[in-house]
């Protein structure tokens, strides 16, 4: 029997005509994941990927398979001969290897020319073991369960499968730039957009003196655990403090906010086009602070054209939490360093500003000119992912 790993796809099967391109995508995705094992063999077809082992073991690879989005299941196989005979010695073979009293076999036939449908394989098979063994069947809580899927090029046999990310090959949905601040809710939108199939590079606003360089450490420490889903993520550091300090010094303290909100977004949208991204990711939602309610959203996208991305957007704050939590980003996201947003809040901050009033104070000052001139003192770093099996 040869062991390997059956890959099934999640949402891809619903992709049609983009099905090929999409599995070609992600077998690229997973090959790259798997550069520093040696010797594994991978075979692509229409409806699963396949990884011969060939030696190597296969936990740490599946813990790796399990972070890869368009993944839905990843399966430890057998694989033989599609032969009666030989598929009853090798179901018996690996139920003598698991842990339990009692037993219950699934098959599925997709190759309709095996002679033997598969409830009658069941009913072959489950003999076979019940006379060589000491278990018992229970179809309704076993102990194991064997599933035998008899298939063109041979029959498969296993008994373990691992759940994967599910959603679709990074790449497949272009790229998109995402506001990243540092807290809580930014590195779970780009787990969430990078699921999706989309790739992200990284835009934050920095304020110095007023935020500390242990932001910056914050943020790359952040797209580090990020790298176990992108293996290489830009960060794009702008400077911020100056058309902050112009902000507060001609707008009504209550509008600061709202403002500053719209001059990154005037930023982001400058960037996002400089560097081919196709839309602006945040970790906005409804309601969460000021300048998240419905009416300040849209007097704040008022200043772009570009399609605005807030995959958390109906998320309650715990299960923004959890899903810190579950990618390993929250006891970092925590850490007591503030960015700009955080240290300029002010006291009472309008919930429902009116685009006119906006207007009124940004034309106080020359935004466009401190616009540029962030743009042009732009800082960009390159966090990768670091070889752990070296």
């Amino acid at each position: 029997m040869k062991q390997m790993l059956m890959i099934r796809f999640g949402e891809l099967s619903t992709k049609g005509k983009n099905k090929k391109n999409f599995i070609a995508i992600l077998a690229r995705n997973i090959k790259n994941a798997l550069k520093e094992f040696n010797n594994l063999q991978f075979n692509v077809l229409y409806d699963h990927i396949y990884i011969i082992l060939n030696e190597n073991e296969c936990e740490p690879i599946i813990s790796i398979l399990q972070d890869i989005s368009g993944i839905k299941g990843i399966s430890l196989v057998y694989k033989i001969d599609s032969d009666i005979d030989l598929i009853k010695q090798a179901a018996l073979k690996i139920v003598q290897n698991e842990l339990g009293k009692t037993f219950k076999l699934n098959c599925k036939r997709s190759n309709k020319s095996f002679p033997i449908i598969s409830d009658q394989v069941v009913r072959l098979v489950a003999p076979y073991i019940l006379k060589n063994t000491n278990l018992k069947v229970d179809v309704h809580n076993p102990d194991i369960v064997l599933s035998i899927e008899i298939r063109q090029e041979g029959t498969y046999l296993f008994t373990k499968t691992f759940a994967g990310a599910g959603g679709y090959p990074l790449g497949v949905g272009g790229k998109s730039l995402l506001m990243l601040s540092g807290g809580i809710d930014s590195p779970v939108a780009a787990y969430l957009m990078m699921k999706r199939g989309v790739s992200i590079e990284c835009i934050h606003f920095a304020s110095p003196p007023y935020t500390q360089v242990g932001v910056i450490y914050k943020l790359e420490d952040l797209l580090d655990k990020l790298n176990k889903y992108q293996s290489k993520i830009v960060l794009h550091i702008v400077p911020f403090t100056k058309l902050q300090e112009a902000i507060y010094a001609n707008s009504n303290e209550s509008y600061a906010i709202t403002i500053m909100r719209r001059m990154m977004y005037r930023l982001s949208e400058a960037l996002a086009k400089k560097r081919n991204c196709l839309a602006i990711v945040n970790g906005e939602s409804i309601g969460q602070v000021a300048s998240q309610t419905l009416v300040s959203m849209n007097t704040i996208n008022a200043v772009t054209n570009m399609p605005i991305i807030r995959p958390l957007a109906i998320f309650d704050k715990t299960d923004i939490i959890d899903l810190a939590r579950k990618i390993d980003t929250y006891e970092i996201s925590i850490r007591p360093y503030e960015d700009c947003c955080t240290i300029f809040t002010p006291k009472n901050p309008k919930t429902a500003p009116k685009i006119e009033d906006v207007e009124k104070y940004e034309k106080k000052f020359d935004y466009q000119s401190l616009i540029v001139e962030a743009l042009n003192n732009i800082e960009t770093k390159i966090i990768e992912k670091k070889d752990e099996y070296l």
